[in-house]
């Protein structure tokens, strides 16, 4: 034991640590042997084959959110201190006591003060005098009452003119209406006075008035009255009513009764309406004397017609086909006759309100009558024949529209044929005669009648600037055959018109219009007596120009007080054959607005 305790090996601690580490090394290199045998003898018993089905594709799972408030991991942290808000309150008196709150309100227009009365009284030139009165009264709540008088009358002094020239126009107008829940209906009477001087002598007299024409009274009268009303009824069959009861007299016993009656119904259907419209019209007088002869004159008709329709409307396009199926009797003579017309309407919205085609045919029985005549021409004889005018056709087609949203405007054409037109024609006169009626001088016109066709071209345009400005312009154009006469007698190729109204100032206000006529022509002759010059001419009436200006002012909601001009150009033209017009007319005057 002593030996093995002092024996001390060779190698020092050194050399151990090399001994040891060698022998590691051999052991990994040995167990690497090993594996590579190992791996040798698996390869050669088996191949593993490795199949990929999918290369890894990320999602939207595989993905996370990161929080909004992360976590802190940080060793210290400090805690939020509770702070306490005090204050000190000391109340304080007060005497101040809110108000309620109030809605703030859009600042109004003053409304208009709108008067059931109004009286106007105007004095100008060549003696002329103006006068209206209106009234009307609120018997209750549905019905009402009123009346319209109306006086215009002149001295005449007409330049050049021999014979007396002043006429008169009166008229008185009443109506009662009453508006129930259903049913609606209302009454008109009127009476009418007027005077008129047959003073367009022709050249054969001027050169000898002195001999014949201060013997010549040209005065004539009309007197006219009539009874009428309408009906209306809501949801029936049966819409409307009117109907009308006109008597028409002279100064040389001419008179005349006119009776007309239209009743409308409707019948609605699936997308249709049926529309069935009457028209009665019967129309009897006489004249004392003809033109040519003592013997008198009557004349006495009726006619009956029924006016069936289609209707169809829609958003764009609105039609309407029916006919209108008159029969005429003439019992004067005993003589009947049937007329069928067309009564086509059609317009259809191309464009919203830019663009409108409309067109269609028409057709018509007109009867002319007396009270008709003078209305156009106040200077014919008593001494007329009249006759229905059967307007065969009229076909029509245009557009109309807006070029924006103050411009509007109208395109028409036409084509139709009348039979028994009536046509105005200076009476014949004759160079022997020195006394006659005050209208047998060449001095009075005539209705003649004769197939015509027209053409006629029409146009509009209408411009409204502002409430304070509007404007408008119209023209239409014509051409005639006739078959019998050699011309339409006093019937215009070319008429315009140019109108407008302003607004200066709330209390300043007033129009202006322009008229334009174009030629015309008549037929100056005499009668063929024996040892008399025959006289066969025809003259041409020349185009007119009428500018018209009127102004008012408006004092206070009350009164106001007007001017008006007319014939503005001082052209004395000729409107008739030989009948030349006043000058440059001046009228002032004032109305007042009033209650009862």
């Amino acid at each position: 034991m002593t030996l093995l305790k002092n024996y001390k090996s060779p190698f020092s601690e050194t050399h151990r640590n090399l001994l040891f580490l060698a022998a590691l090394v051999c052991s990994s290199l040995s167990a690497v042997a090993q594996d590579k045998d190992g791996e040798e003898q698996e390869d050669d018993l088996d191949t593993e084959v490795v199949n990929i089905v999918k290369p890894y594709t990320p999602t939207i799972s595989d993905a996370f959110k990161v929080k909004e408030t992360p976590m802190l991991n940080d060793s210290v942290t400090t805690q939020k201190k509770e702070v306490k808000y005090e204050i000190f309150s000391v109340p304080v008196a007060s005497t101040f006591t809110p108000a309620k709150g109030k809605a703030e309100t859009v600042e109004k227009a003053k409304p208009i003060k709108l008067y059931d009365n109004y009286a106007t009284l105007g004095f100008g030139n060549y003696t002329s005098i103006l006068g209206e009165l209106y009234s009307n009264f609120q018997i209750s709540r549905t019905d009402n009452a009123g009346f319209y008088f109306r006086h215009n009358s002149s001295q005449g002094d007409i330049d050049g003119v021999l014979l007396e020239n002043k006429y008169y126009d009166t008229k008185l107008d009443a109506n009662y209406s009453s508006r129930q829940r259903y049913t609606s209906y209302k009454l008109d009477a009127g009476v009418e006075h007027q005077l008129f001087n047959w003073y367009g002598l022709n050249d054969f007299y001027t050169q000898n008035f002195e001999t014949i024409g201060s013997e010549i009274d040209p005065q004539q009268q009309y007197y006219s009255g009539y009874v009428g009303g309408s009906i209306s009824v809501d949801d029936s069959f049966f819409e409307k009513a009117t109907a009308n009861i006109r008597y028409t007299g002279d100064a040389f016993s001419s008179s005349e009764i006119n009776i007309n009656a239209q009743p409308e119904f409707s019948f609605p259907l699936t997308d249709l309406t049926l529309k069935v419209d009457g028209d009665v019209d019967y129309l009897t007088g006489s004249f004392d004397k003809g033109y040519l002869s003592s013997e008198g004159i009557n004349y006495s008709y009726l006619n009956a017609g029924v006016i069936p329709s289609l209707v169809y409307v829609n958003e764009d396009l609105s039609v309407s086909l029916g006919a209108a199926a008159y029969v005429s009797l003439d019992t004067e003579n005993s003589e009947t006759d049937f007329f069928l017309y067309p009564r086509i309407n059609a317009s259809y919205r191309l464009v919203d309100e830019l663009l409108i085609v409309y067109g269609g045919a028409e057709g018509d029985l007109k009867q002319n009558t007396y009270y008709d005549f003078k209305e156009i021409n106040p200077y014919v004889s008593p001494t007329l024949f009249i006759a229905p005018t059967s307007q065969l056709y009229e076909g029509f087609a245009g557009l109309k529209g807006k070029l924006s949203n103050s411009v509007g405007y109208n395109i028409r054409a036409s084509y139709g044929k009348d039979e028994n037109k009536a046509l105005f024609k200076a009476n014949q006169f004759s160079t022997g005669a020195t006394t006659g009626e005050g209208y047998e001088y060449g001095n009075s016109f005539n209705v003649v009648y004769d197939d015509v066709n027209t053409l006629s071209v029409f146009g509009e345009l209408k411009v409204d600037v502002s409430n304070a400005f509007t404007l408008g312009v119209t023209g239409e154009y014509f051409s005639y055959d006739t078959t019998n006469e050699a011309e339409p007698w006093n019937l215009p190729e070319l008429k315009a018109s140019l109108f407008s109204n302003f607004k200066i100032t709330e209390q300043l206000y007033g129009g202006a219009s322009l008229f334009y006529v174009g030629e015309r022509k008549d037929l100056y002759s005499n009668i063929s007596l024996p040892f008399e010059p025959i006289i066969l001419e025809e003259r041409t009436l020349d185009g007119y120009l009428d500018a018209n200006i009127h102004l008012g002012y408006n004092i206070n909601e009350r009164l106001s007080v007007f001017a008006k001009g007319s014939n503005l150009l001082s052209d004395n033209y000729e409107k008739w054959l030989n009948y030349p017009v006043q000058g440059i007319q001046a009228l002032v005057g004032a109305t007042y607005k009033f209650d009862w």
